[in-house]
Protein backbone atom coordinates (compact mmCIF):
# COMPACT_ATOMS: atom_id res chain seq x y z
CA UNK A 1 0.00 0.00 0.00
CA UNK A 2 1.16 3.11 -1.05
CA UNK A 3 0.98 5.90 1.61
CA UNK A 4 -1.85 7.84 2.46
CA UNK A 5 -1.32 11.70 3.82
CA UNK A 6 -3.73 13.14 5.33
CA UNK A 7 -3.39 17.70 5.03
CA UNK A 8 -5.68 20.14 5.99
CA UNK A 9 -5.89 22.97 8.31
CA UNK A 10 -5.54 22.65 12.03
CA UNK A 11 -8.59 21.37 14.07
CA UNK A 12 -9.72 19.77 10.98
CA UNK A 13 -9.76 16.30 11.77
CA UNK A 14 -6.77 14.82 10.34
CA UNK A 15 -4.93 12.83 13.54
CA UNK A 16 -8.62 11.24 14.35
CA UNK A 17 -9.67 10.23 10.51
CA UNK A 18 -5.94 8.87 10.50
CA UNK A 19 -6.21 6.75 13.52
CA UNK A 20 -9.75 5.40 12.40
CA UNK A 21 -8.51 4.56 8.41
CA UNK A 22 -5.57 2.53 10.14
CA UNK A 23 -7.50 0.77 12.80
CA UNK A 24 -9.94 -0.20 10.05
CA UNK A 25 -7.31 -0.94 7.36
CA UNK A 26 -4.97 -3.06 9.80
CA UNK A 27 -2.02 -1.05 9.22
CA UNK A 28 0.27 1.24 10.91
CA UNK A 29 -0.57 5.10 11.49
CA UNK A 30 1.84 8.25 12.44
CA UNK A 31 1.16 11.74 13.02
CA UNK A 32 3.85 14.03 12.06
CA UNK A 33 3.21 16.54 15.20
CA UNK A 34 3.52 14.32 17.50
CA UNK A 35 7.00 12.83 16.25
CA UNK A 36 8.50 15.93 15.92
CA UNK A 37 7.12 16.72 19.93
CA UNK A 38 8.70 13.37 20.79
CA UNK A 39 11.99 13.83 19.06
CA UNK A 40 12.49 17.51 19.59
CA UNK A 41 11.05 17.02 23.27
CA UNK A 42 8.83 19.65 23.57
CA UNK A 43 5.39 20.56 22.42
CA UNK A 44 4.70 22.08 18.87
CA UNK A 45 3.70 25.69 20.31
CA UNK A 46 7.20 25.33 22.17
CA UNK A 47 9.14 24.09 19.09
CA UNK A 48 8.40 27.43 17.26
CA UNK A 49 8.64 29.30 20.22
CA UNK A 50 11.58 29.09 21.37
CA UNK A 51 13.41 27.27 17.88
CA UNK A 52 11.49 29.46 15.38
CA UNK A 53 9.38 27.85 12.74
CA UNK A 54 12.66 27.05 9.81
CA UNK A 55 13.49 24.72 12.83
CA UNK A 56 10.21 22.96 13.39
CA UNK A 57 9.49 22.49 9.55
CA UNK A 58 13.22 21.08 8.87
CA UNK A 59 12.46 18.92 11.80
CA UNK A 60 8.97 18.18 10.40
CA UNK A 61 10.40 17.66 6.74
CA UNK A 62 13.47 14.93 8.50
CA UNK A 63 9.79 13.19 10.10
CA UNK A 64 7.81 13.07 6.89
CA UNK A 65 11.22 11.87 4.85
CA UNK A 66 11.35 8.81 7.80
CA UNK A 67 7.71 7.97 7.17
CA UNK A 68 8.37 7.38 3.89
CA UNK A 69 11.26 5.34 4.17
CA UNK A 70 9.69 3.45 6.76
CA UNK A 71 6.53 2.71 4.97
CA UNK A 72 4.50 4.05 6.76
CA UNK A 73 0.74 3.54 5.59
CA UNK A 74 -1.58 6.17 6.91
CA UNK A 75 0.22 10.08 7.58
CA UNK A 76 -1.87 12.65 9.50
CA UNK A 77 0.17 15.91 8.80
CA UNK A 78 0.73 18.94 10.55
CA UNK A 79 -1.54 21.92 9.03
CA UNK A 80 1.84 23.29 7.28
CA UNK A 81 3.30 20.64 6.04
CA UNK A 82 2.23 20.90 2.87
CA UNK A 83 3.11 25.04 2.58
CA UNK A 84 6.94 24.39 3.04
CA UNK A 85 8.94 24.09 -0.06
CA UNK A 86 8.27 20.68 -1.94
CA UNK A 87 6.65 19.04 0.54
CA UNK A 88 3.14 18.37 -1.55
CA UNK A 89 4.85 17.29 -4.24
CA UNK A 90 7.00 14.86 -2.42
CA UNK A 91 3.90 13.32 -0.70
CA UNK A 92 2.24 13.46 -3.87
CA UNK A 93 5.30 11.89 -6.00
CA UNK A 94 4.89 8.71 -2.92
CA UNK A 95 1.51 8.52 -1.94
CA UNK A 96 -1.96 9.67 -2.50
CA UNK A 97 -2.74 13.10 -0.70
CA UNK A 98 -6.08 13.43 0.85
CA UNK A 99 -7.38 17.08 1.46
CA UNK A 100 -9.70 17.48 4.54
CA UNK A 101 -11.61 20.83 3.66
CA UNK A 102 -13.37 22.39 6.21
CA UNK A 103 -14.95 25.98 6.80
CA UNK A 104 -13.40 28.18 9.53
CA UNK A 105 -16.27 27.79 11.49
CA UNK A 106 -16.70 24.46 11.18
CA UNK A 107 -13.19 23.97 12.83
CA UNK A 108 -13.81 26.64 15.39
CA UNK A 109 -16.93 24.91 16.42
CA UNK A 110 -15.12 21.48 16.52
CA UNK A 111 -12.10 22.77 18.91
CA UNK A 112 -12.37 21.97 22.69
CA UNK A 113 -10.88 24.17 25.18
CA UNK A 114 -7.81 21.88 25.01
CA UNK A 115 -7.53 22.36 21.29
CA UNK A 116 -7.83 26.22 21.84
CA UNK A 117 -5.11 26.16 24.13
CA UNK A 118 -2.53 24.11 22.71
CA UNK A 119 -2.82 26.32 19.78
CA UNK A 120 -0.97 29.10 20.80
CA UNK A 121 -2.05 31.46 17.56
CA UNK A 122 -5.90 30.56 18.93
CA UNK A 123 -4.82 31.56 22.75
CA UNK A 124 -7.58 34.28 23.99
CA UNK A 125 -9.11 35.07 21.04
CA UNK A 126 -13.06 34.81 20.66
CA UNK A 127 -14.88 32.72 18.67
CA UNK A 128 -15.37 35.60 15.94
CA UNK A 129 -11.57 36.01 16.48
CA UNK A 130 -10.55 32.61 15.44
CA UNK A 131 -12.83 32.53 12.68
CA UNK A 132 -11.42 35.70 10.73
CA UNK A 133 -7.57 34.68 11.66
CA UNK A 134 -8.69 31.09 10.27
CA UNK A 135 -10.07 32.54 6.72
CA UNK A 136 -7.35 34.19 6.11
CA UNK A 137 -4.57 31.83 7.14
CA UNK A 138 -6.71 29.17 5.16
CA UNK A 139 -6.87 31.47 2.47
CA UNK A 140 -3.39 31.56 2.03
CA UNK A 141 -2.82 27.65 2.27
CA UNK A 142 -5.60 26.43 0.00
CA UNK A 143 -3.49 26.69 -3.22
CA UNK A 144 -0.87 23.88 -1.59
CA UNK A 145 -4.17 22.15 -0.16
CA UNK A 146 -5.92 21.72 -3.53
CA UNK A 147 -2.69 19.73 -4.94
CA UNK A 148 -4.16 16.80 -3.37
CA UNK A 149 -4.84 14.08 -5.25
CA UNK A 150 -8.11 14.23 -3.67
CA UNK A 151 -10.34 16.63 -1.42
CA UNK A 152 -13.00 15.50 0.89
CA UNK A 153 -15.30 18.27 1.89
CA UNK A 154 -16.21 17.64 5.25
CA UNK A 155 -18.76 19.49 6.43
CA UNK A 156 -20.63 17.86 9.64
CA UNK A 157 -20.42 14.29 8.10
CA UNK A 158 -19.88 11.69 10.84
CA UNK A 159 -16.49 10.31 11.42
CA UNK A 160 -17.56 7.08 9.98
CA UNK A 161 -18.92 8.17 6.95
CA UNK A 162 -16.02 10.11 6.32
CA UNK A 163 -13.43 7.30 5.80
CA UNK A 164 -16.10 5.82 4.05
CA UNK A 165 -16.15 8.36 1.52
CA UNK A 166 -12.24 8.94 2.10
CA UNK A 167 -11.82 5.29 1.41
CA UNK A 168 -14.04 5.22 -2.16
CA UNK A 169 -11.88 8.03 -3.52
CA UNK A 170 -8.53 6.27 -2.24
CA UNK A 171 -9.61 3.57 -4.44
CA UNK A 172 -11.13 5.38 -7.30
CA UNK A 173 -7.78 7.36 -7.59
CA UNK A 174 -6.23 4.18 -7.87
Amino acid sequence: MKPLFLIGYMGCGKSTLARKLARRLGVPFADTDTLVEEREGASVADVFRYEGEEHFRQAERAVLEELIAGGCAIVSTGGGLPTWRDNMERMNAVGTTVYLRRTAGQITRRLTPYGRQKRPRLQGLSDAEIVAFMERDMAAREAYYTRAHVVIDCGDCPDHELVDRILRAVKEKE
